[in-house]
């Protein structure tokens, strides 16, 4: 089950709300990072609207968030386009040759000669900052945003906006070198009175207790007054970090090669595909572990169960559980849906419950039913400790999908 706290939810929203407030700017909820849309109505009084990645999360924004919609993506068609301008507020494009082939049709549009839609270009700064190529849209040769030589020479009447979006799980300092790189690169398009917006995109870690707030509210303050700009920020993983967990059951227990195995009702590949593609490893708890609780506990816990946190058996300064790794998987065919090992202070057994922390971002979003494997239901839990459970997956789900 994924399990998702309201109450953690409105925690996060009200941080980004204060430092909005504080900097002066928009901030929208990226819909690819989470789009969870029973849950908009505990959170949407703090947010400004939602990030779009195209027609269908900008018509989730428009059915059940109401408010602000900001949409790019890598391409259009004239179906999208023509559909989108009829409620999104920005409309974004990531190449001069798209922006080239819809303009005439914009142009007449009554919502952009109303002024009720604009329109921008994504950018790219050619400044890497992360550590993970496939999350790097600065690589050489990237397919996202235009670079500064792209724009030489073109004629760019009618867009309003600038969009950029290089971060990944990053702290405000690569921000600021970020900030850099766009002003040296894109600062005489800030300077023009055109344009009139610029997009910070996503990837900031607004909500984690180390990041520095106060340098990024100036830093926005700084942009938005400089250079006279409206100024929006798009975080998806923000909203959702620390917010839910992935319940899981383990089937079976074998070992093979000195290995000890667990196959578990719920997948990597299938439902938290991040962990293969990031990587990103979570932390395991075991709920109610013989010889007593440990003080560690996921983000999200339930009334009256005690949790241990499962220790990598790389780390030295871990506690010993020698002889109790395991190397965590899921029921798929594939050989690598694999979360890791992962050390427990006893033997696993068939109906052990596991919680994976921090899965309310980037999984949901995600989840096949590759090998017909069953998608877990989602829930949320209430701040009266209720469990509602919000969508429960069968047989018909699977089936229907390639009817």
């Amino acid at each position: 089950m994924f399990l998702i706290s309201i109450s953690a939810l409105q925690r996060n929203a009200a941080i980004l709300r204060e430092v909005a407030d504080a900097a002066g700017c928009k901030i929208v909820l990226a819909l690819k990072g989470f789009s969870c849309w029973k849950a908009f109505p505990y959170i949407s009084q703090n947010l400004d609207g939602c990030c779009a990645s195209g027609l269908w999360e900008a018509l989730l924004a428009r059915d059940y968030f109401k408010k602000h919609i900001v949409t790019y993506s890598p391409a259009y068609d004239e179906a999208e386009i023509d559909e989108l301008l009829g409620f999104t507020h920005h409309l974004d494009f990531n190449s001069v040759s798209q922006w080239f082939r819809f303009r005439d049709r914009i142009f007449a549009h009554p919502r952009y000669i109303s002024g009720e839609v604009q329109c921008g270009l994504r950018i790219n700064p050619e400044h890497s900052t992360g550590e993970t190529p496939i999350y790097d849209p600065c690589v050489p040769g990237s397919r996202l945003g235009i670079t500064a030589d792209q724009l030489e020479g073109i004629d760019l009447t009618g867009l309003s906006g600038l969009h950029f979006h290089t971060l990944c799980e990053q702290n405000s300092p690569d921000l600021e070198s970020t900030l850099a790189a766009v002003e040296e690169k894109f600062g005489h398009l800030l300077r023009s009175p055109q344009f009139t917006y610029l997009n910070m995109g996503g990837g900031h870690w607004i909500t984690k207790p180390f990041y520095d707030r106060e340098l990024l509210i100036s830093l926005v303050k700084k942009f938005r007054e400089e250079y006279d700009l409206e100024v929006w920020l798009e975080p998806g993983e923000a909203c959702a970090i620390h917010t839910g967990v992935l319940r899981a059951k383990v089937m079976d227990v074998f070992e093979s090669a000195g290995h000890k195995l667990a196959i578990l009702d719920i997948s990597a590949t299938a439902h938290m595909p991040d962990v293969i593609e990031m990587p990103y490893r979570p932390d395991v708890f075991l709920i109610d572990p013989a010889g007593g609780s440990r003080s560690e506990k996921p983000a999200v816990t339930l009334k009256d169960e005690s949790y241990y946190l499962a220790s990598d058996p790389k780390d030295e300064a871990s506690p010993s559980s020698d002889g109790y790794v395991y190397r965590l998987g899921g029921p798929t065919c594939l050989a690598g849906d694999v979360v890791g090992d992962y050390a427990f202070p006893r033997a696993l057994v068939p109906g052990d419950q596991l919680v994976f922390d921090d899965m309310a971002h980037y999984t949901m979003v995600k989840t096949t039913t590759f090998n017909g494997v069953k998608h877990p239901p989602i829930a949320l839990l209430h701040e009266n400790g209720k469990i509602e459970t919000i969508r429960h997956f069968e047989y018909s789900d699977f089936r229907d999908r390639l009817s």
